[in-house]
């Protein structure tokens, strides 16, 4: 248990058997909390506050989630006293690093068949997203996915697609089925009219160049809308 007295003593003070890295000597990385694990990156805290404490508090400033904490700026974390530059960039890394571990668990040549397919193969790159981005996934005639790629990116509200560089993409890598999915960073899954205009114009782009259009999901980090499953392509 971790008393006041600790908070004020450096980690190294405390007993080895508390110790986060002593911790994952001998009892293994898994048996660590969010901020002991955090603690270890950042090796120390301040002056009233141990590393590990001083890490409880910035999750608790994100709802203990790593999601959120992800979406902090090297800015945002050098407001808590403690944390400088160094080691806000150790921390941004991190998060970065668990994006990217996220990202590689989808397998290679991924088989889409339903919405919540792209929902979940889109998640780890648009999950905390502060300004709207679109990105088409590209499949070939098994619908197993090609690649993605980012085609704009824009403000809080709004970003623009352009019908032609969806096709450019698609032909350039021999895609025979896309997909769109944009974010909504207010986090409503309700398409706007925009958002029907885009659709209906991929639609007609892709039907003369004989190439199948899935689906366009409207993505928020707790759920999303699928043009498809509402019947609207």
């Amino acid at each position: 248990m971790i008393t006041e007295q600790k908070i004020r003593q450096s980690i190294k003070e405390w007993p080895e058997d508390e110790r986060p890295r002593e911790k994952v000597l001998k009892n293994g990385v898994s048996t660590l909390s969010k901020s002991e694990l955090l603690a270890i990156l950042i090796g120390s805290g301040n002056a009233e506050e141990s590393a590990v404490e001083l890490m409880k508090k910035v999750l608790a400033s994100c709802g203990d989630s790593i999601a959120e904490l992800s979406k902090l700026s090297v800015d945002d974390l050098c407001e808590f006293k403690g944390i400088g530059p160094a080691k806000a960039i150790t921390i941004v890394a991190a998060c970065e690093l668990w994006k990217r571990r996220r990202d590689d668990e989808r397998s290679e040549q991924k088989r889409i068949k339903c919405s919540s397919d792209i929902y979940e193969y889109f998640y780890p790159l648009m999950c905390d997203l502060s300004v709207e981005e679109s990105y088409i996934l590209l499949l070939n005639n098994m619908n197993r996915v090609i690649d993605h790629v980012k085609i704009s990116s824009g403000g809080l509200t709004a970003s623009t697609v352009d019908v032609r560089v969806v096709l450019r993409e698609a032909l350039m890598k021999r895609a025979t089925a896309v997909a769109l999915c944009h974010n909504h960073p207010s986090g409503n899954t309700r398409p706007s009219r925009d958002d029907d205009n885009v659709t209906v114009s991929i639609a007609a782009a892709c039907k003369i160049m004989n190439i199948r259009f899935l689906d366009h999901i409207v993505f928020t980090d707790r759920g999303y809308f699928s043009y498809n499953d509402e019947s609207r392509l």
